[in-house]
């Protein structure tokens, strides 16, 4: 055997793996220490409370605790589904969720490629810091600013007169048509500035030598976005779409909740208000908690159907 493939085959050879030592140890402590109190408040705050879904499969009564009240295995979950009310409350929160994934999601992106393609630094900056700011309000006066802004004498009626597109203030909260736009709105308005961070962050590390090849090959700006900047964020879109699909059960409860009102209830109401209603309100908690798994179950599920349609297609994917 020649010295030439003696050295290829040490260099082939896996690396032992290092031994963990006292002296390791000791050298690592202030990092094992931290870790090992995530670890436990993860265990605290994340795991023991799951304990509590035994309630779903349980008639449970407060009186007989949790691992004492009279087991009744599926019958929760079916009177959920038999329940009317469930049903429309799961078709709010599926139509809510996919309009705030979708109008947010492609919001985001488009705001983060214009604010990119803006030449002025400081105005960039500028616009960025503004963008964001929304995000740091609570829901209560995000909603405080829609009650004004959308009441028989806000601004939005004002303009909606005067330009004589209508006759008469409209009462946007007495008609549950105009209930879904509003929460999609207000979440555009909240939240594109700040999910917008990420893409620009994305669009920052691409190459700039591809986009002065673009230039040099004539391309305008709408032609090095489509060619350039687009694939060049695929793999950040793609992941945060895949994360974004478990969420669409979860359209939502503060804004749903204080706009909401007897006049739109029937489109208003979403699963954690049920939840809320149910296992609160009138001490059934047995329904809420089978209503809070139903939705976990289904997030996951969304997830892993995502996931698999993306490594089918040999896109970026969670796992």
């Amino acid at each position: 055997m020649t010295s030439k493939a003696k050295r290829r085959r040490k260099e082939n050879v896996a690396a032992p793996t290092p031994k963990i030592t006292w002296k390791e140890i000791k050298r690592q402590k202030v990092l094992l220490f931290w870790s090992a109190a995530i670890v436990v408040y993860g265990v605290i705050f994340y795991y023991l409370p799951l304990v509590g879904w035994l309630m779903a499969f349980e008639d449970y009564k407060p009186k007989d605790g949790l691992f004492h009240s009279a087991f009744v295995g599926m019958k929760n979950f079916q009177h959920l589904f038999s329940d009317a009310t469930f049903i429309k409350v799961l078709r709010n929160t599926l139509a809510m969720g996919v309009i705030n994934l979708a109008v947010t999601f492609i919001m985001a992106i488009v705001f983060a490629i214009l604010l990119n393609e803006v030449q002025s630094r400081k105005g960039k900056k500028t616009v960025q810091t503004i963008s964001y700011l929304p995000h740091f309000l609570s829901w209560i006066i995000v909603t405080g600013i829609l009650h004004d802004a959308l009441s028989g004498t806000g601004i939005v009626n004002e303009i909606l007169v005067n330009l004589h597109l209508i006759e008469k203030p409209i009462n946007f909260f007495a008609h549950p048509k105009y209930f879904w736009p509003i929460v999609a709105f207000a979440n555009v308005w909240k939240e594109t500035g700040w999910n917008a961070i990420i893409y620009l962050a994305a669009i920052t590390a691409i190459d700039p030598s591809l986009y002065e090849a673009a230039s040099i090959d004539g391309a305008g700006r709408w032609a090095k976005i489509r060619s350039v900047t687009l694939p060049g964020i695929k793999p950040t879109i793609m992941i945060l779409l895949l994360m974004n699909v478990g969420n669409v059960l979860n359209a939502g409860f503060e804004i749903q909740y204080l706009l909401g009102n007897g006049l739109v209830q029937s489109v208003s109401q979403t699963i954690d208000i049920y939840v809320l209603k149910w296992g609160i309100s009138q001490g059934n908690y047995a329904i809420g908690t089978a209503a809070g798994i139903f939705k976990s179950f289904v997030s996951i599920i969304l997830i892993i159907i995502a996931n698999q349609i993306a490594k089918r297609n040999g896109e970026e994917r969670l796992f």
